[in-house]
This record gives structure tokens, sequence and C-alpha cells, in this order.
């Protein structure tokens, strides 16, 4: 049997098509513009809800009755599960590995956050509930007897996606709220490098877009990291093995950050790249924006770019029917 040369366009997108169009459904439901504009006016949450009956979320909120901040925020985060838990159980790969990424950093904080929770005499039963469901897996009620981040690896993370990013962090450091946090950042720098290394080898569409975002990422940690060490007993030499390698910043401004002493050294890296000099001047007279906050809207603005993506190869692939006839 033959096949014309042109009939390989009806395998494409075979695997994920049913998944893009679904995706693109959820990004037509995104709020506009007006509707955060119409929000900003409200007074209560009956308001909120009363003025969201005309976007997707109108079924969301249309059963409850007595709404709270803490109710409509969990009507939300569960919505986000079902929606991302429906795509990851329809994916294959390798989209469904680059849905699992996703889940990897939802699955650090939580396993932070436990462990802070115990330090802080915390029952693992008020903690539980907190952590994000998209982070969940079954040893998490276990994270909060390690004591060390070896006994962590050894006995409870070594069968999670998690022992990846933790072989290189494991010591037998007293895990103290300081060493959880350093715990972190060595289990974000692990999995931002590995994340960015499966884009950049998918190629196409996947490394343009993700692996700017993820380079972004791993230098808005690096900053933040060097940020937060002063006036603490972390020296340059400790920041730097927490600096993710995988930004625009590697090697040589991750070398000056971690020989920075204060918020001017830091500010004086930032100018020496254009994407991060605009997010370290000075904010305008009255802003109460962090420079997490500043780090937060660039990154969304890159976030945003995945949206404009669309296979355009054929798209000069058309006869003019109706041409030069009025």
């Amino acid at each position: 049997m033959s096949f014309h040369p042109n009939s390989i366009n009806l395998s494409f997108n075979v695997d994920h098509g049913y998944l893009e169009g679904l995706v693109r459904g959820m990004k037509a439901g995104i709020l506009t513009a007006s509707d955060y504009h119409n929000l900003a006016q409200c007074d209560t949450l009956q308001d909120m809800k009363l003025h969201l009956q005309s976007t997707d979320y109108r079924d969301l909120l249309s059963s409850a009755e007595d709404l709270t901040v803490s109710l409509v925020d969990n009507m939300l985060r569960t919505n986000l599960v079902t929606e991302f838990n429906y795509l990851r159980s329809n994916a294959l790969p390798p989209l469904s590995t680059f849905l699992d990424y996703i889940t990897y950093s939802y699955m650090i904080d939580n396993v932070v956050m436990l462990i802070t929770g115990a330090l802080k005499q915390r029952d693992v039963s008020e903690l539980l509930p907190r952590c994000h469901p998209l982070g969940a897996f079954d040893q998490m009620a276990a994270v909060c007897i390690a004591r060390t981040p070896t006994e962590l690896y050894s006995t409870i993370l070594v069968d999670t996606p998690l022992a990846l990013f933790l072989q290189d962090a494991v010591s037998d450091s007293s895990l103290d709220e300081m060493e959880a946090e350093i715990l972190r950042n060595k289990l974000y720098k692990a999995y931002l490098e590995s994340f960015h290394s499966f884009c950049k080898n998918l190629g196409g569409a996947t490394k343009n877009i993700m692996c700017p975002v993820l380079e972004f990422e791993a230098d808005r940690r690096a900053f933040i990291i060097t940020v937060n060490s002063f006036g603490t007993e972390l020296s340059g030499a400790d920041r730097r093995a927490l600096y993710p390698t995988c930004g625009k910043l590697n090697p040589d401004g991750l070398q000056l950050l971690a020989r920075a002493e204060d918020h001017e050294q830091v500010k004086s890296v930032a100018d020496c790249y254009p994407e991060y000099k605009i997010i370290f001047d000075e904010p305008q007279q009255g802003s109460a924006k962090t420079l997490e906050d500043r780090f937060f809207e660039q990154e969304v603005k890159l976030n945003t770019l995945a949206f404009l993506q669309q296979q355009k190869s054929k798209i000069h692939n058309y006869i003019p029917i109706f041409q030069g006839t009025n």
C-alpha cells in the first residue's frame, strides 16, 4: 500500500491535539482586564459572585451560598487541580513527563512546609490539609519524622520523583528552619536544571518558550537567595552552591552575586543584564511592589508567550477560490 506524500499531515498533532484544544478553551476563560476592573469595584463576596456570572467561573461559584475567602480559594484550587489531573491522565509522553515536572515544584514546597511545621511542633493532621494537592505523594505524612536530609532521602523520599533532586542535598545536618530553607534551594536548583535540560532536549516550541521561563526562574532564585542571605551566616561559597546554573547569569553573574555584600552590589550585577535592570530600577513613587512582586510580573509576561504559539508551517498552502472576482 502506498500513501500520498501529504498524507502524513493526517497524523499532525494526533497525540496531543485534543488536549491542546482543551487548553486553548481554558485560555479563553481567563478573566479579561474588563473583568478585573469590575471585580475591583466589588465591596462584598456576593458582589464578586454577581460580577463573575458572565464568566467561566459562574458555574463554579453558583452552588455556594455563604461565601468566604477560604471557601472561594478552596473551590478555585480544587477546580485547577481537577483540570490539571484530567490533562495529565490523558497525556502521552513527552507531554505527560512535562506535566509531571510541573508538579515537582509543589512537592518540594510541601516537603519543606511539613518539615518547618514539625519544627514548630505542629501536628501532621493540621499540616497535611495545607499542602498543595498538585504536590501530593503517598509518603507525605512521614516527612515530619525526618531529622536530617540523609534520613529524609533514605527512608522517605527515595521512592518519590524528588529522589533525583535530593541526591546532592543529603547531609547529616540537623533539620532546623535554616537547614530546611537550604534544602528547599538545593532541591529547586536540581529541579530547575533537570527541567531546563528536558525542555532543551525536546526542542521546538517547548524549548523556545520554556527554556527562557526556566532561565528567568533560575536567575530570580539566585537574586533572591543573595538578598535574603544578607545578615545570616550563609557565606558567599554557600550561596554559590545554591544558585541554579541554567540561567543567563551563569557563570559570570553568579560569581559576582556570590561576592555581593549588600543590595547595591546586587543591583550592580542586575544592571549588566537589561531584563533584570528594569526589575531592580527604583519603583515609581508610592509603589508598594516588592522586589519579588516585580520579578513575578516579569515571569507572568514570559509565560503568556506560550499562548502565542501555533503551528504555521502550512499557513500559506491555500488556494484562493475567488481570486480576482468581485
